[in-house]
């Protein structure tokens, strides 16, 4: 983690790095009132044309790689051709019955998958369907075949969370762009064969009326390449010599390049004002050489130096922790010409939604990078969000990333939390966590980067706040609820996110926050 703490920023980051405590939100633009660019429409791209006539498309196209298509609207205008490909590539490939007819039991809904088959090589799994409303009561399994081996995994199953990640109901991401309904996307590791099956929700055997669930229309499975991360060149694989052997039924994976000095080793866990200033210290020996390797990571700073970074009330007795270390866009290597050119925002920060991204464990740290590009490209391309969902992400060493862009310091609207996007901020902590426990540096993540951000809202994180729901499966629309200021994902959604083991560290999260700010 002292890696992160502190390095070289540019002029951008440096731009987006002072907001003023006493009135957060004057600095933040209007909220966006209309999607600037979009989906796709390309052949390849799914959900273009008729399900028919798509299905056709994308058989004929999977194995090419996809591009951006920004076809000119009131709005925006196209950009001008790239003269390389964008970084990394989705394989979008349409579902098929497995049974016959003649086989499926009187009454039942087909189960649909594909059979065992060769795809370009990829990381990352999801399924998807056309309609972003329904639900998929059934389960999802995957295995893959290691990349230039003959090595199958075992039957991996998929979270098939519906539609909680998501942004809210008729807001302008929701209705201006073409959404659809996904399952959470799940890391494999460097692959290049694939077999899936999907098996619908199987009803009371006893219940001989009961009319079958059928699954939604137009799935297909995606499959991601993250491509290239920074300082990657082709057929470079930095840190794979020392990646751990994966787990049993995952194949190993493609490890990213990332700025200098991360660590792969969750550090010990340190939460006190005390600590961090030393940890700062110790961290500041070596930044003339991380700017000298270009990391760009948005440095550390002691709890002085926090306060002297932001504009203050005369008088006025702040409760800012100190920032830490957050690796920017840049430094995870995100594609920016996947999203949308222009940024939305809501008036302020009130409180943190903590996830997990389902994405499963057997990643190294040093691999995190690729596995954020290949969530950025799923719930763009493949989800038709405007961006990546999480406004910041954790990885299991405790290392912090810039999520959603428009700027660490402000209220930019997510799609986190279906119903309670506005006025908060969303969290994946990178992994699996309802049977796993989150290892500690990561929690101590969460506490640091909390401790910060609310801090510069004002926000105590030990306290209740009281949102306004915009709707989810938990609260109807317009319903005001009490919650706590550092939340977790279910307790806006009915879901098993953040995982129960995760949810579980929540209380000491919010107790380290708080005295991380001085309370």
């Amino acid at each position: 983690m002292r890696a992160l703490l502190v390095t070289s920023v540019g002029v951008t980051c440096a731009a987006a790095l002072t907001l003023p405590l006493a009135t957060p939100a004057a600095s933040a633009p209007a909220p966006h009132s209309a999607s600037a660019l979009p989906p796709s429409t390309s052949p390849a791209s799914p959900g273009a044309g008729p399900p028919s006539a798509q299905a056709e498309a994308t058989t004929r196209e999977a194995l090419a790689p996809d591009t951006p298509d920004t076809p000119e609207t009131a709005e925006s205008k196209p950009r001008k051709a790239e003269s390389a490909e964008p970084a990394g590539s989705t394989q979008s490939l349409p579902l098929a019955p497995l049974d016959a007819p003649s086989d499926r039991v009187a009454g039942a809904a087909a189960a649909q998958g594909l059979p065992q088959r060769d795809a370009r090589p990829f990381s990352l799994v999801g399924v998807v369907w056309d309609d972003a409303e329904a639900e998929l009561h059934g389960t999802v399994q995957v295995r893959t075949r290691a990349t230039g081996t003959t090595r199958w995994s075992d039957w991996q199953d998929v979270e098939t969370h519906n539609a909680e990640h998501a942004a809210d109901l008729g807001s302008a991401e929701r209705e201006g762009r073409t959404v659809r309904g996904a399952t959470a996307p799940l890391w494999v590791g460097d692959s290049d064969g694939v077999e899936v099956r999907v098996r619908p929700e199987a009803r009371d055997s006893q219940d001989r009326a009961a009319t079958p669930v059928p699954l939604p229309e137009g799935m297909r499975l995606e499959l991601v390449d993250p491509g290239e991360g920074p300082g990657e060149g082709p057929g470079e694989d930095p840190g794979e010599a020392s990646a751990p052997e994966p787990a049993r039924g995952a194949p190993a994976g493609r490890a990213a390049a990332v700025p200098a000095g991360f660590a792969d080793t969750p550090p010990t866990a340190a939460a006190l004002p005390e600590v961090l200033t030393a940890e700062i210290a110790a961290a500041s020996a070596v930044n003339a050489e991380l700017a000298e390797l270009g990391a760009t990571v948005i440095p550390a700073l002691t709890q002085a130096e926090t306060l002297e970074s932001v504009e203050l009330a005369p008088g006025a007795k702040p409760y800012i922790g100190p920032r830490p270390g957050i690796v920017t866009r840049k430094g995870w290597g995100a594609d920016e010409k996947l999203r949308e050119k222009n940024f939305a925002y809501t008036k302020t920060v009130k409180a943190a939604f903590v996830h997990h991204s389902a994405t499963g464990n057997n990643y190294t740290c040093k691999q995190a990078p690729s596995v954020l590009r290949s969530i950025y490209r799923y719930h763009v391309k493949s989800s038709g969000w405007r961006d990546f969902g999480y406004n910041f992400a954790v990885d299991k060493c405790g290392n912090i990333y810039e999520g959603r862009a428009g700027g660490v310091t402000k209220a930019v609207l997510g799609a986190h939390t279906l119903g309670f996007n506005t006025n908060t901020m969303g969290i994946a902590v990178l992994g699996s966590y309802a049977s796993t426990n989150p290892p500690a540096a990561a929690v101590t993540a969460v506490s640091k980067l909390t401790a910060w951000k609310l801090g510069l809202f004002g926000r105590n994180p030990k306290g209740k706040i009281t949102l306004v729901s915009g709707g989810s499966n938990k609260y109807k629309a317009g319903v005001k609820v009490k919650m706590n200021v550092i939340s977790g994902h279910r307790d806006g959604f009915a879901t098993e996110c953040p995982g129960a083991r995760l949810y579980k560290k929540l209380g000491k999260a919010r107790t380290s926050s708080a005295k991380l700010q001085g309370r």
